[in-house]
């Protein structure tokens, strides 16, 4: 087994767990701001890794909010070479109960507010994102989650909304029309940054709710989708932990040279401020 660094992007309930053995809590200024919250760097199962609170601690960002730059900048200086998300999605298929997994591999972007790349002001790279997850990190969440016991679905597109409101139902709809399986409000963001940083990124989806179209469940509203995520956090343990336990990421799966081919502009063309800004997101293709 590897002895890559593991970033955890979720909720506090999922870094609560028996046996973390907290080393150190860092916080990490970028040239993009302030991440979510101070890094907690921790050991289990004798393999160390980093855990964001998504939200920071006690919720207090919203989705639209979130510095994403940031939080993948930072982790990436902190040595993390593979980010595993957790977060909770509504289903948008009848298959997909509340309280099960899906680990996506595809994403539709409906938001609006966001930074979303390392690349503008002076510099432009187009990096491949056909399969925006990475195939050897979402191949060992599954495993995990089948070894922890969870009922998951390998596979499945993730629509990112805006929020912090819940979709109308005609919105729903459409949604559905276009055949996603889940909708969230954060993953896309991480994903597409994380591959432009070249760091290997999967996401555990965890079913909390129909959304609206479910006329029989009725619309969704918070205390709906708290009381199924906190049964949901205690499967989502078991899968890290297995997976922290048993997984194998070996395998070429192509995220570490992500950027390899993708900048359009020349080294001479970049500002001293651009490469400041980017040193250790691209320095080492901007010679």
């Amino acid at each position: 087994m590897s002895e890559s660094l593991i970033g955890i992007i979720g909720g506090s309930g999922l870094y609560q767990m028996e046996g973390v053995k907290t080393i150190e809590e860092k916080r990490v200024p970028t040239p993009f701001g302030e991440p979510s919250d101070a890094f907690i760097l921790s050991e289990l199962e004798g393999r160390r890794f980093v855990f964001l609170p998504r939200h920071g601690r006690g919720h207090r960002v919203p989705p639209h909010q979130i510095n994403y730059r940031a939080n993948i900048h930072a982790m990436k200086e902190l040595g993390v070479d593979r980010i595993l998300s957790v977060s909770a999605v509504g289903s948008m298929k009848e298959k997909l109960h509340p309280g099960e997994f899906v680990v996506v591999d595809q994403f539709i972007d409906r938001t609006k507010m966001r930074k979303d790349t390392f690349f503008e002001d002076g510099i432009v790279a187009h990096v491949a994102f056909a399969d925006p997850v990475c195939p050897v990190l979402k191949r060992e969440a599954v495993k995990a989650c089948k070894v922890a016991g969870a009922a998951v679905h390998e596979g499945g597109t993730y629509v990112c909304i805006e929020g912090p409101m819940f979709s109308s139902r005609a919105e729903s709809n459409v949604y559905r029309g276009w055949g996603v399986d889940v909708i969230g409000m954060t993953n896309y963001q991480e994903a597409k940054l994380a591959r432009e940083a070249e760091i290997c990124y999967a996401t555990i989806a965890l079913v909390t709710d129909y959304d609206c179209w479910h006329e029989e469940e009725g619309a969704v509203d918070t205390s709906m989708v708290l009381a199924t995520l906190q049964k949901n956090v205690a499967m989502a343990q078991k899968t890290v932990r297995e997976l922290f336990k048993s997984g194998d990421f070996s395998g070429d799966c192509g995220c570490g040279s992500a950027l390899a081919n993708s900048i359009m502009t020349s080294p001479d063309g970049v500002s001293p401020e651009a490469r400041r800004r980017l040193a250790l997101i691209a320095g080492k293709y901007l010679k």
